[in-house]
């Protein structure tokens, strides 16, 4: 039984938050991200995994959480500092909301099983967006439902586009794009898989919403889209991979979103460089002209943009476990694995320099840039421990380092709050956060 009632919007809810969807930039774009905090899977539209405040190079332990099982998403952080983390749990609430200066759990929800794929995008009002199986829903603050859109599949992680509104793709390759005050479609849902037709209607199996869950941390063909888009704001082209019917491996596929009085979705490219596909969610240079992503073969690709050609590959020497966190200057730090060490390489715009690399750490967890050349990311302590670097990311240089208490196994994000607080959850189900 769900811990949040399923009721109606509440009206002062809707009139506020469309109050502050209505401050948009000069240019038109509504910016539903906030400044501070870490509101996306991967802090922003472009999957950086970075951040605008500066960080600090002295932090320490301040609190961790037990989620009651385990853990496959980030955390997310709200502008207030408020965060939002999912888990999949056998019983009670499987999303939590806590407080950053205490970690008192401030709300949690009981919602479908599907929604441990899915980190809680926030916006400027802190409202809340995630996915379950068969449905994507709207929290306030406090945790009373707004909506609930029925979708076929499990949607991952959201993102935000230009004019303001909700895109997300599920496992299953349905693209929708949703109103965030409603929860109504925008725009048709667009199949990248399309449905059988009426005369197959009939005798066509039923596909469970949460089909192929367990294989999207690999990218295999049972998960058709494992990752979430990143999205350039200004032209509204997203990026994710796809592994089709007929596919080998997932494609690297780039489309758009057009708003306005005739919305629609439209393919622009694909293409199969990438040997072995990859599960790990594309991100997007500052300038919006590269799309890096790292495939299952040990290599990390620069493609363009506009057209889907490769600019350059470059081998890591391991298969990455997630995505890499890349600067505005094109500083790259790519995610661990089980084999994989901390390094970076510089985009040189036709081919990578590496910058620096530390073989002597296992790094298992994503890494997390922050102004101030300051990264964060997590590391094998001793046999069986981890623990939180603190590294300057232009020397990979070693500055600060921090057991996580009891943590075993790897961590699956790196999120900074707008102090410059780091949290991270384990894979086995416990939040951890640093001061």
């Amino acid at each position: 039984m769900r811990r949040v009632l399923r009721s109606s919007v509440m009206v002062s809810t809707a009139i506020a938050a469309a109050l502050i969807a209505g401050c948009g930039s000069d240019d038109g774009r509504v910016d539903r991200y906030a400044s501070a905090g870490w509101p996306a899977m991967h802090a922003d539209a472009r999957n950086s995994d970075t951040s605008p405040v500066t960080g600090s190079r002295d932090v320490e332990f301040a609190w961790s959480r037990p989620l009651g099982g385990p853990v496959a998403a980030y955390a997310s952080v709200a502008a207030n500092g408020q965060s939002f983390v999912t888990a999949r749990t056998e019983n009670g609430c499987n999303l939590f909301s806590f407080q950053m200066d205490t970690g008192r759990k401030k709300w949690c929800a009981r919602l479908n099983d599907g929604v441990v794929a899915s980190t809680p995008i926030v916006d400027t009002a802190t409202n809340v967006y995630v996915g379950e199986s068969g449905a994507m829903m709207s929290f306030t603050e406090t945790g009373q439902l707004r909506w609930r859109t029925l979708v076929v599949g499990t949607p991952l992680s959201s993102q935000f586009t230009g004019d303001g509104n909700l895109l997300f793709i599920t496992q299953l390759g349905q693209i929708n794009v949703l109103d965030p005050q409603t929860g109504a479609k925008v725009v048709p849902s667009f199949d990248l898989i399309p449905p059988p037709s009426i005369d197959q209607g009939a005798n066509a199996e039923l596909i469970p919403d949460n089909k192929g869950l367990n294989e999207c941390f690999l990218g295999t063909s049972g998960c058709p889209v494992a990752n979430t888009p990143a999205v350039d704001l200004g032209t509204g082209k997203f990026y994710f991979t796809f592994y089709g019917p007929s596919s080998r491996a997932a494609d690297l596929v780039a489309m758009k979103y057009t708003g306005g009085d005739n919305p629609s979705i439209t393919r622009e490219w694909s293409t199969d460089a990438l040997p072995g596909g990859t599960a790990s969610s594309p991100d997007l240079s500052k300038d919006g002209k590269t799309v890096y992503a790292t495939d299952n073969n040990g290599s990390l690709w620069a493609v363009n943009a506009e057209t889907g050609d490769t600019r350059w590959s470059y081998d890591i020497g391991f298969n990455s476990a997630g995505s890499a966190s890349t600067s505005d200057d094109g500083l790259i730090i790519p995610a661990g694995g089980d084999k994989g060490h901390l390094l970076a390489v510089r985009d040189e715009g036709d081919h990578a320099e590496l910058a620096w690399e530390r073989k002597d750490l296992l790094q298992l967890g994503v890494p997390a840039q922050t102004a101030g050349n300051t990264g964060y990311t997590v590391v094998r302590e001793g046999e069986n421990g981890l623990s939180l670097i603190t590294f300057d990311t232009e020397t990979g240089e070693t500055v600060d380092q921090d057991t996580l208490p009891g943590a075993v196994g790897f961590t699956v994000g790196t999120s900074i709050g707008p102090k410059g607080e780091v949290l991270t959850p384990s894979a086995i189900g416990e939040l951890f956060v640093f001061k």
